[in-house]
């Protein structure tokens, strides 16, 4: 029989050095750090020069050609907010927004629920007609939308425009929310009966807390379409009191000529709440996908 011989202690063999793995496993597994940091370099740069570019126009003052903002001044900011009724339009769209976010949000959540819980006959063709609704543009609904919106007397109001978003972004809102369902297992549910829960009860307790990611997700989806959207403003909004900020930005350009910098100070001023969003909900988009998962 043959046995394997250890060898002498002093004869075996010195773990190599980590820093020798680390520098293998790097020569083959990883690419050289120019070809990473080169494209990224490229796509900072052209993402970053035109954000540059936006600020310059609005920090320096009107008819400098410096490219530095130097002196700053925020009169640009001023004229926007003050003189040409920046302040009502940023009202109105957060109105908007928040109004959209909360709509949308609680209707696909019980659409979703349904979706995901129920069995019902015609499923698999509701389903796939939300999702065909995505490839219409929504363009194509301004007519019926207006003609529906003037027979029930909400033209020139803002309600107008919250239901408009609202419809507009439910369908691809139900289908996510129905997914994010389905990642929660139904187990969960039928514990809480046992314990006496009704369904309501067991879905508030149980399912809604795992869900927190993905109505986040859907819920700032939702916000920031609203707050972008120019069609739906455009049409169904007349009175200037109650125009938003992308209408408000088109209102700085004329066919004779545009304020640059205060087509610029209004850019960053309809950014600013959009960029404050994603910086707050980063991490629930990250996990939004992992949603209601559980060990075991």
């Amino acid at each position: 029989m043959i046995t394997e011989i250890a060898p002498a202690e002093d004869e075996r063999v010195a773990p190599e050095p980590a820093r020798a793995r680390r520098g293998r496993r790097r020569a083959w597994d990883e690419a050289p750090r120019w070809q990473i940091y080169l494209p990224l370099s490229v796509y900072l740069l052209f993402t970053l020069i035109p954000f540059y570019w936006i600020l310059l126009f609005a920090l320096r003052p009107a008819g400098s050609t410096s490219l530095v903002p130097w002196p700053v001044t925020f009169e640009h900011f001023h004229k926007v907010w003050s003189e040409r009724s920046f302040g009502t339009y940023f009202t109105n769209s957060v109105y908007v927004g928040v109004a959209t976010l909360v709509l949308t949000t609680v209707v696909a959540l019980a659409g979703g629920y349904a979706l995901a819980r129920f069995d019902f006959r015609l499923k698999r063709a509701f389903m796939l007609a939300l999702l065909c609704s995505q490839f219409v543009p929504g363009a194509l609904l301004l007519v019926p939308l207006f003609q529906i919106f003037a027979k029930l007397q909400m033209i020139n109001s803002l309600g107008s425009v919250i239901l408009a978003e609202t419809v507009f972004q439910l369908p691809l809102s139900m289908i996510l929310i129905s997914g994010f369902i389905r990642n929660v297992p139904y187990s969960l549910e039928e514990a809480a009966w046992v314990d006496g829960c009704n369904r309501f009860t067991a879905f508030r307790i149980v399912v809604l807390p795992l869900l927190r990611p993905g109505l986040i997700a859907v819920g700032s989806f939702a916000f920031v379409h609203a707050w972008n959207h120019f069609l739906f403003a455009l049409m169904f909004l007349s009175d200037q009191s109650k125009q938003t900020i992308p209408v408000g930005l088109n209102t700085l350009m004329s066919s004779d000529s545009v304020d640059l910098g205060a087509l610029a100070a209004g850019g960053i001023i309809a950014a600013v709440p959009v960029v404050i969003v994603f910086a707050f909900i980063q991490k629930w988009l990250i996990t939004g996908f992992s949603a209601g998962a559980v060990k075991g």
